[in-house]
């Protein structure tokens, strides 16, 4: 059943949901300096709304998660998507900083984190084979969202002011999210018909949800995932406004995200092949280290050609960490509760997340540049290294025996 070409379109839903979604909450980084302008609110207060939307995300990820181990992925999406549209169209109203950090922060965040996880875990449990090549395109789709929502983002606000473009960015979030969750289903394994049996004879951990959360791997996992996020949210959220202070105009530093993006996409893919053929542990802490290094080449870099250099680089690396540790987590853990699992690491990735804006925003405004954020993105990023090296995996279960017929 899992062999049903129906998986790719599962894929194909999963990398699109996950491009409008990011795309859209994303978007506040090439919002930021003319809001500001327009606004007079400072740096610091829009990017904190960045971090109020990682933490959203991170106290609704597991919550998100569960609802999805428990009723399926669709309804979870389905709302996520509705929610998202609405909250982008209410963020471009507000009247205050205040408003706009909840709407944005808050209600922003957590609908971006109905996709995620849900997705995750629905992919994972659609495949038997080729598994770590299905989330690493799920998960390149979902670094699209530089290369299409962050250049449509960057157009509107050169042709409107910053409340029309983010209304226009909500209606495109709706037109696109909602028709495509329909297309979402439960993974035939999670049927209620065949789970206790897939669950009995797939030679899975043998673990209660209790156990598993309580788990060293798990707690590696979720710390390790911490601090890999907070080596690339500053960088992330900041480079374009770091590029502009370098004197580069707006829609020129724009196509440096882009070319992060592009170049994430390859390292998604091949990351995940590379797991595949290496070990997904292995991968992952050779690209952690990577990343560490990649993340500080930014203090180095003042015209355009530096800044493509670097981003191909960095995104190459962070993005392509990324795949790898769904890819852990189904190898480690049962996928009765591959949604909750997976939606515990997103909130430890989401909380690191939540640390680069808030973080950036304050060291610029404190030095008037951007040289401490890089360093303290690669002082972190060694720590994510360390913590990983420490994984080991689960020890799984021997498949329960089919008793011969007397």
């Amino acid at each position: 059943m899992t062999n049903s070409t129906y998986r790719w379109v599962i894929v194909a839903a999963g990398g699109l949901l996950g491009c409008v979604a990011i795309g859209g909450m994303f978007s506040l980084p090439v919002f930021l300096q003319p809001m500001a302008r327009e606004t007079g609110w400072s740096v610091t207060g829009i990017s904190s709304a960045m971090t109020i939307g990682f933490l959203a995300m991170a106290f609704t990820s597991m919550i998100w998660g569960t609802l999805s181990d428990r009723f399926g992925p669709l309804p979870v999406v389905l709302t996520g998507s509705v929610v998202l549209a609405a909250s982008l169209a209410l963020a471009s109203q507000a009247t205050s900083l205040l408003a706009f950090q909840f709407v944005f922060g808050a209600l922003v965040g957590a609908a971006t984190a109905a996709i995620f996880a849900p997705m995750m875990a629905c992919v994972t449990g659609w495949f038997d084979t080729h598994r770590s090549l299905a989330v690493s395109l799920v998960s390149a789709g979902m670094g699209m969202a530089p290369m299409t929502m962050s250049p449509l983002a960057a157009w509107l606000i050169s042709h409107h002011d910053w409340r029309t473009a983010m209304l226009i960015v909500a209606g495109v979030v709706g037109a696109i999210m909602i028709p495509v969750s329909f297309l979402v289903r439960r993974p035939p394994a999670l049927q209620a018909d065949h789970a206790e049996a897939a669950a009995s004879t797939s030679g899975e951990p043998a673990m209660s949800l209790a156990q598993a959360l309580r788990s060293p791997q798990f707690i590696i996992l979720i710390a390790t995932n911490f601090f890999c996020c907070a080596t690339h949210s500053g960088p992330i959220i900041h480079t374009v406004s770091y590029a502009v202070t370098c004197g580069i105009p707006m829609v020129a530093a724009v196509t440096i995200y882009s070319v992060e993006g592009l170049a994430g996409m390859g390292g998604r893919i091949a990351f995940g092949l590379l797991g595949d053929r290496f070990g997904a542990k292995r991968v992952l802490v050779l690209g952690l280290l990577a990343q560490a290094f990649g993340a500080l080449g930014y203090v180095f870099v003042r015209e355009l050609a530096a800044f493509y250099a670097v981003a191909a680089i960095f995104g190459f690396i962070y993005a392509g960490t990324m795949p790898l540790y769904s890819v852990l987590i189904r190898e480690n853990f049962p996928l009765r509760m591959m949604g909750t699992v997976i939606g515990g690491t997103a909130m430890a990735g989401s909380l690191g997340m939540a640390t680069g804006p808030l973080a950036g925003g304050l060291i610029y405004d404190t030095f008037a540049s951007y040289t401490w954020l890089y360093v303290g993105s690669w002082a972190v990023g060694i720590g994510a290294f360390l913590i990983m090296m420490t994984f080991r995996p689960m020890a799984l279960a021997r498949p329960t025996a089919v008793p011969a017929p007397a």
